[in-house]
């Protein structure tokens, strides 16, 4: 840590010293799986009440609603948590915006509820990475920052909705809203288990297909039916064929079918797909629009499309370059080396992206095997990565960020 000058090792010392794992241990014993409503709101409490240390405006906010498509076909409205949203100095000259989830892909009647070490520097248990240790990184480095004499320059939002690990369709336009008007914005996704950062990512969409065709008997009169089945599983094909350099195509599920002996009327066939650009993703709706076209008219049925690109691509433009070229320094003057590599997986930095704000959307833990039950938090990174943003958000304070330059 040469070249730091004492005030700002005091700094990084507060943020080195606040009781992250404490709080992780507490949060990662209440269940919060994305479909966990009473779990999410006992988790949303909690983080209330540890956030309500920071100045500004802290709120719950409602989720927006949002349609989905059951195994009968029928649209049917999803519930989801509320989300957090704090507001602190929204007229400063410097205006960031933080944010993290807290759901987990555990459900309620999933047998990993609880917490264990592994060894004296990794810690077993739900959402540890990803990304309850996150949050605490996050509220660790905000709670140091505000001791610094620098803290009135620098506003921000901080946004923790309940629905990332299941696309943020009720959190979107809260996000959205948050982003407007922002320098920059950091996401507390876990990092590698070296810490090395996400890049560039691929975008995300999400279809369910609905087909309906017509029932007959299997031995008396099968010609006169139209098999959905056998149509989703056709699309499902020709979708995964159309795959190619511009997007790739997971056919996931197939709902519906019939008894042995009737022609089955009806599927749902559900679809993600993952574009690497912009192109891509238009080259995969072409590819979507064309298909179920053909398919409906070769097999004589009607197909209804349901979904979309919830997720956009992330390219590594030259705002997002200059952001992660300010963290990596920043990462220099703590003896930290900070490195990136793109990746296929999304979050909620994509949708920061696509609102033209540089994003860093890994700035939580070091960890591992994520969405699994061998999902293990590196203990130390904890006041490893709260350093590392309190020193950058001090630097942003210091107006040593440019998003044309990096560290200025």
């Amino acid at each position: 840590m040469k070249g730091l000058s004492s005030s700002d090792r005091d700094l990084l010392d507060r943020a080195a010293a606040f009781p992250m794992l404490a709080l992780v241990q507490r949060w990662a014993t209440v269940n919060s799986g994305s479909r966990n409503l009473d779990g999410l709101a006992a988790t949303a409490a909690m983080l209330a009440d540890s956030f309500a240390a920071l100045p500004g405006e802290i709120r719950l906010v409602d989720a927006d609603p949002v349609d989905a498509i059951a195994a009968d076909g029928r649209t049917e409205q999803v519930p989801h948590g509320r989300h957090l949203h704090l507001s602190v100095r929204p007229d400063a000259p410097v205006r960031l915006l933080l944010t993290g989830h807290m759901d987990t892909v555990f459900p309620a009647g999933h047998s990993f509820q609880s917490i264990r070490w592994i060894d004296e520097e990794r810690l077993n248990g739900p959402g540890v990475a990803d990304m309850k240790g996150g949050l605490a990184v996050m509220l660790a480095a905000l709670q140091a920052f505000e001791t610094s004499g620098e803290a009135s320059r620098v506003g921000y939002e901080v946004v923790i909705n309940s629905d990332e690990e299941v696309g943020s369709p009720s959190s979107a336009a809260l996000i959205r809203d948050s982003a407007r008007g922002k320098l920059a914005a950091l996401t507390y996704e876990p990092c590698l288990p070296d810490g090395t950062l996400a890049g560039a990512r691929a975008g995300s969409g999400n279809f369910s297909f609905i087909v309906t065709g017509r029932s007959a008997h299997a031995g008396r009169n099968p010609e006169e039916g139209r098999n959905a089945l056998l149509a989703a599983a056709d699309l499902a094909l020709r979708l995964k064929a159309a795959s190619g350099p511009g997007f790739t195509c997971n056919p996931a599920r197939i709902d519906g079918g019939s008894p042995n002996n009737v022609v089955p009327d009806h599927a749902v066939l559900r679809v993600n797909f993952r574009p690497r650009s912009l192109e891509g993703e238009q080259q995969a709706r072409a590819a979507i629009a064309s298909l179920a076209e053909a398919v409906a008219r070769d097999h004589d049925l009607s197909i209804h499309i349901h979904g979309g690109f919830g997720r956009p691509p992330r390219p590594m433009d030259a705002r997002a370059a200059s952001l992660f070229a300010f963290v990596r320094d920043c990462g220099a003057e703590l003896g930290l080396p900070v490195g990136w590599r793109d990746t296929g997986g999304v979050c909620d930095g994509n949708n920061i992206a696509a609102c033209g704000v540089p994003v860093v959307d890994t700035m939580g833990v070091r960890g591992g095997d994520i969405h699994s039950d061998a999902e293990y938090l590196i203990v130390p990174s904890l006041a490893e990565r709260a350093q590392l943003s309190a020193l950058a958000l001090l630097r942003m304070a210091q107006g040593r960020f440019s998003p044309a330059g990096g560290m200025v």
